[in-house]
């Protein structure tokens, strides 16, 4: 059976739980939905090409300047129209990590230097990344919580790396789509050591579950190169539909509390009934956790309709690494039985 390249592969008839999508398990907020459904009117309409109410929302909500923000049709839209914006030649990312970052890169012909995270370092970013962040380098790319490990940067290391980064003027990409499903403290932000040159992706996919409207958003630290994304690529890259989600999302702050505590407390059950089966787990700070069998586990999952995200094609991994989305305590009790089973 060929692997899925991402999670969240509906079109698999005989699936049942669903545990390769890093959804906000608490699904989306209906007030959210009661918004779209009471803007259906306006679908008739095209949408506003450049998002100037939820725009306008996001710029209160991130304490930054309406015109340094450019949302798209989700993050993956982005990060391509980035990458065709500014166009480096030569770019760092970190291995394993999300694919899109390579792909885009590849498409503009970047040469790419990977750094390589290691098991036995529980994939963090080590001190001598910085060595990497030199005068021919045009962007660096980071993830933080990084996928698939749900690794966060360090905050003194962060610093660093903004701080040599704005020093020889190179482009800081940082997505950070999963943060706001983390009990991370604002040091772990990025938009703590903001500069010019950096830029913070975010998404209301994961966040607020809205992987079907496709909405995510990034911040520049700079106003014209947020112009030069904004003008990439087609005009109405995000629907009516996204627009009103996101605005009306962006009120669910209860919301984004209790989805906080409920994945942190599920988090950590997960992690130790994962390790008491028999497990390698990356401690993970995110809403997905990073584990190694000692048996390839896709299909057999599959066997009893279970999706996990089998990370076989992310660079450095190979099949005996899966990587789980922090579901309900119900359904996560539901996955560690099954394993159990299999692993019997």
């Amino acid at each position: 059976m060929k692997i899925p390249e991402h999670g969240g592969n509906i079109n698999l008839e005989e699936i049942y739980l669903d545990f390769s999508a890093n959804i906000n398990p608490l699904g989306m907020p209906l007030g959210v939905k009661q918004a779209v459904i009471r803007d259906s009117e306006n679908w008739e309409k095209y949408p506003d090409p450049y998002c100037r109410k939820l725009r306008e929302k996001l710029a209160e909500k991130e304490n930054i300047p309406a015109e340094n923000i450019v949302c798209g049709n989700g993050a993956a839209d982005l990060i391509y129209r980035i990458t065709a914006a500014l166009k480096p030649k030569k770019a760092v990312i970190l291995s394993p990590t999300f694919s899109e970052y390579k792909k885009a890169l590849q498409q503009i012909g970047s040469n790419i230097i990977e750094y390589q995270l290691y098991e036995e370092d529980s994939f963090d970013i080590r001190s001598d990344f910085l060595d990497y962040i030199a005068e021919d380098v045009d962007m660096v790319i980071l993830c933080s919580p990084n996928n698939p490990t749900g690794r966060m940067i360090r905050p003194e290391l962060l610093k660093k790396i903004a701080g040599k980064c704005r020093q020889f003027n190179i482009n800081l990409l940082i997505d950070e789509c999963f943060i706001e499903l983390t009990d991370c403290t604002y040091e772990y932000y990025a938009e703590s050591y903001l500069f010019p040159e950096m830029i913070i992706l975010k998404a209301f996919t994961k966040t607020y579950a809205m992987a079907g409207l496709r909405l995510g958003y990034a911040i520049f630290g700079r106003t014209s190169t947020a112009h030069d994304v904004q003008e990439r690529d087609q005009f109405w890259s995000v629907s009516t539909a996204a627009q009103t989600a996101g605005t009306a999302a962006l009120e669910e702050i209860e919301y984004i509390k209790k989805a906080v505590e409920l994945i942190s407390h599920e988090r950590e059950k997960l992690t130790e009934k994962l390790k008491e089966s028999g497990f390698l787990v990356c401690p993970s700070r995110a809403n997905y956790i990073l584990f190694k069998s000692e048996v390839p586990l896709y299909e057999k999952l599959l066997g009893y309709g279970i999706l996990v995200r089998n990370c076989a094609n992310y660079s450095g991994l190979s099949e005996m690494w899966h990587r789980t989305a922090v579901r309900t305590a119900h359904e996560n009790e539901i996955l560690i039985e099954t394993l159990n089973k299999i692993m019997r």
